[in-house]
C-alpha cells in the first residue's frame, strides 16, 4: 500500500456517558490524559507515519472535533445509532484504501508499522496480552470482553460474541482495521444487502457495531486476518480507565514508538 494514498476514518461520534463528568463539556474522544486528548495522541500517531487524509465522524459537540486539513462528516443520530451507522455517514469517503479506527483509543507507532504492513484485505490489529490489561481494567475479565477465535492461517473465525470462559478469546479487538479497495467493496456491498433486510446478522443496521460487520463478513466467507500485537495501547470507556496508573503508563509506553526517529526527519 502507499501510504500517500491511504485514508484515515476516524469513529469519534459517541458521548462517552460513562466517562461523566468528564464528557458533558466534549466529546468522549477528547478526553485528556496529562492535558492531551486521545484524539490528539491518536493523531499524532498517525502523521508519524505520514497519514495526512483523515476524515473524523462526529456527532457530540462535533463543533469542537474541527481541525484545519481534515473533514469532518456528521452523525446527526449519534445519540440513537452505533458505530456501523456512523461509518456509512460518509459512504462518500469509503473508496480505495482505508484505515479506520475508534477514537476512543490510543496505540503506538510500531502497531499501526504492524497494520500498515498487512497485505490482507481486511486487516484487524488483535493483542494477543490482552488479558493481563483487561484484569487492570475489570475485576472480572470477562466483564467488557469478547470472543476472538483464530484459525491456523491467522485469519479471524469468530469475533464479537459474549465469552464465556477466558478460553473463547484468543486476542482482543482494539477497534483499529484496515481494508483494501476490494474489502472495503465487501464492506459496502454487506452493508447495504444489511440495509435492504434490515438485519446484519441479529441486529438492524442501526444498532450494529463494527464486530457485527466483521462477523457478518466471516460468515459469508470473506477472509478477515489478524495483525497480531503485542506492544501497549490503552481504550478509555470509563472513569477509572482515564484516572487508572496502568492508563498513563501504557499511554507512556505509547509515546515511547511515536516519534519520528531522526532518520524519518
Amino acid at each position: 500500500m502507499d501510504k500517500n494514498k491511504i485514508k484515515v476514518i476516524l469513529l469519534v461520534a459517541g458521548e462517552g456517558t460513562r466517562l461523566r463528568p468528564y464528557t458533558l463539556d466534549r466529546p468522549k474522544c477528547m478526553v485528556e490524559i496529562n492535558g492531551i486528548s486521545l484524539i490528539d495522541r491518536q493523531l499524532a500517531v498517525l502523521k508519524s507515519e505520514s497519514l495526512e487524509d483523515i476524515v473524523m465522524i462526529g456527532g457530540y459537540k462535533s463543533d469542537m472535533l474541527k481541525r484545519e486539513g481534515m473533514k469532518l462528516k456528521i452523525n446527526t443520530r449519534y445519540h440513537e445509532t452505533n458505530m456501523l451507522w456512523t461509518l456509512f455517514c460518509a459512504e462518500e469517503e469509503l473508496e480505495g484504501d482505508v484505515i479506520i479506527s475508534y477514537g476512543d483509543i490510543v496505540y503506538s507507532r510500531d502497531i499501526l508499522k504492524a497494520l500498515l504492513s498487512s497485505k490482507a484485505d481486511i486487516a484487524v490489529t488483535i493483542d494477543t496480552k490482552w488479558e493481563s490489561y483487561w484484569r487492570a481494567r475489570n475485576e472480572d475479565p470477562l466483564d467488557d470482553a469478547e470472543t476472538l477465535k483464530l484459525r491456523d492461517d491467522g485469519s479471524i473465525s469468530e469475533i464479537g460474541q459474549k465469552p464465556k470462559t477466558i478460553g473463547e478469546i484468543e486476542g482482543q479487538y482494539m477497534g483499529l482495521m484496515k481494508f483494501s479497495s476490494k474489502g472495503i467493496k465487501q464492506v459496502k456491498d454487506l452493508f447495504h444487502a444489511a440495509c435492504n433486510n434490515n438485519k446484519i446478522l441479529s441486529k438492524a443496521p442501526e444498532n450494529a457495531y463494527m464486530t457485527d460487520l466483521l462477523q457478518a463478513l466471516i460468515k459469508a466467507g470473506k477472509p478477515v486476518q489478524s495483525v497480531l500485537i503485542d506492544k501497549s495501547w490503552i481504550e478509555v470507556d470509563t472513569v477509572d480507565d482515564l484516572k487508572s496508573d496502568v492508563t498513563l503508563k501504557r499511554c507512556n509506553d505509547c509515546l515511547l514508538y511515536t516519534s519520528p526517529s531522526p532518520r524519518d526527519s
